[in-house]
């Protein structure tokens, strides 16, 4: 009985001893956590490196949107002529050569061909053929006139006549198809004044209409600039902005109008051809040349910072240092906008009169770093 009591006593001790324990022991502290709407945390530095960094005090201006595009140099459609073949034959003489300029009507190669030669007796036959029922036609209405004729003859030779004069025309006309030259030769010749931009064919090589072209000509005064735009930007562009080009391969700067652009968007690009007329004639441009157009969209009032100021964090914020009144610096979360000659448009984030590091943020940034 008395070690049952015992028993008892010691279990109710423990139980105590424990309750007390839990009563006494601190609560666990949460492990803190920065609030979404906490403060900035600002950032001092020692007067030595200040030294080092460029502040800047931002107000608001008027940015000029410009959309950079990539481009070429190209012929006019009307400044560039592909020259065919213009009867079936063989080619026996090219009388020019690449880069030449050459006038309208110049002569390009010489062609030997049998349908030449036909073409050409055919139209000599019509001719005689014409002259024939000519003198018959006459001969029958003076007969006629002296009644000694028959106005049935008189008609059937009038018949001929037009029958003869018909197939003259058919034949002068095939004549002029195959072109200047004289018996089985046929000279090919320039449509237009300009250069010859390449020669396709050499002596020896056969020849037929509606085959690939013989030569090609360009007009070197008669050029354009073709830009290619994303069709996100295309509501943007209107016919007749301005725009500067830029001509890397000559060092030179120019500048144009939007006067056109292509109907269709590239499938896979997602890109259309804009056409710009150039302000002016640039001496050494070639067709072929690349070209950077910078066309002018717009302008609207904004605030801009160089593109220094601005850091990205976490690959996708942006941020700036501000500095306060009282000599910190505040890392402030911005929105931008477009860059521009080196300058970047702060659509949120910036109230004009703030005073921004410009140049040295990455030092004001690791100091920010080691107080975290």
């Amino acid at each position: 009985m008395h070690r049952l009591k015992v028993s008892i006593a010691l279990i109710v001790l423990s139980m105590l001893v424990t309750g007390c324990e839990k009563s006494s022991a601190p609560a666990a502290t949460p492990k803190s956590e920065s609030a979404p709407n906490a403060p900035a945390r600002s950032v001092q530095i020692p007067a030595a490196q200040k030294q080092f960094l460029t502040i800047e005090a931002i107000g608001a201006s008027q940015a000029v949107n410009v959309l950079a595009l990539p481009g070429r140099v190209t012929f006019r459609p009307q400044a560039q002529s592909a020259v065919g073949a213009t009867t079936a034959g063989r080619v026996v003489a090219l009388l020019v050569r690449a880069g030449e300029v050459v006038k309208a009507g110049a002569p390009l190669l010489t062609i030997e061909s049998a349908d030449a030669a036909a073409a050409r007796a055919t139209l000599d036959q019509a001719t005689t053929r014409l002259a024939v029922a000519e003198n018959v036609y006459r001969r029958n209405v003076e007969m006629v006139e002296k009644g000694v004729g028959l106005e049935a003859e008189r008609q059937e030779a009038e018949a001929r006549l037009k029958e003869a004069r018909t197939e003259l025309e058919r034949a002068r006309q095939s004549a002029a198809l195959i072109g200047a030259g004289q018996g089985s030769r046929v000279t090919v010749r320039a449509p237009s004044n300009g250069v010859v931009m390449s020669i396709r064919v050499g002596v020896g090589a056969t020849v037929a209409p509606g085959g690939e072209a013989l030569l090609e000509l360009g007009d070197p005064s008669r050029l354009q600039v073709v830009a290619q735009v994303p069709e996100s930007d295309l509501s943007r562009i209107a016919v007749g902005q301005e725009a500067e080009v830029e001509l890397p391969a000559l060092a030179a700067r120019v500048a144009a109008r939007v006067e056109n652009f292509n109907p269709r968007v590239e499938l896979e690009s997602r890109r259309t051809q804009v056409y710009l007329a150039l302000a002016q004639r640039i001496d050494g441009l070639r067709a072929g040349m690349l070209a950077q157009v910078a066309l002018r969209v717009g302008a609207e009032a904004g605030i801009t910072v160089p593109v220094s100021a601005v850091l990205i964090k976490d690959g996708k914020r942006r941020v700036v240092y501000v500095e306060r009144p009282d000599g910190t610096f505040e890392a402030r979360e911005v929105q931008t906008g477009r860059n521009q000659d080196g300058r970047v448009v702060i659509l949120k984030g910036l109230t004009p009169g703030e005073k921004v590091v410009v140049r040295g943020a990455l030092l004001l940034d690791t100091q920010a770093e080691q107080l975290l």
